[in-house]
């Protein structure tokens, strides 16, 4: 058998005549990594996506741009409250804050934000 040694990286042959034997896992993980598949696993299927399932059922519904009603709701006299936006749009307040910013600095658009009485945010598009 001739063996490996950790220190100097040089083989010695002893009297039983075995292979070596690696002595780094990297040589074993390496190999398995590029192994082929078992032929006997099944494939997964692809995840079911909510979208590709309603439109082929053929719903009625349109598509909408949830970046237009935004955008619209903000060119309104009042504003558009991240509450509204929110309900229409399923975002997160964090991501409302984004896109405002978004449309401010890169979009644009100038942004006017005010508060109320009572404290809520409300952002509007200037004319």
């Amino acid at each position: 058998m001739i063996t490996n040694t950790e220190e100097t990286g040089t083989a010695q042959a002893t009297a039983t005549g075995e292979p070596p034997k690696p002595t780094s896992k990297a040589g074993g993980a390496k190999r398995a990594r590029h192994a082929a598949p078992a032929k006997g696993k099944a494939k997964k299927s692809p995840a079911k996506v909510p979208g590709r399932a309603r439109a082929q059922k053929g719903a009625k519904e349109e598509r909408t741009n949830k970046k237009a009603e935004v955008i619209a709701m903000m060119k309104r006299a009042k504003g558009a409250t991240p509450a509204e936006i929110a309900e229409v749009t399923t975002w997160q307040r964090h991501t409302i804050r984004g896109f405002v910013s978004l449309l401010g600095s890169k979009g644009g658009l100038k942004i006017e934000s005010t508060k109320n009485a009572s404290g809520e945010r409300s952002y509007r598009i200037a004319k």
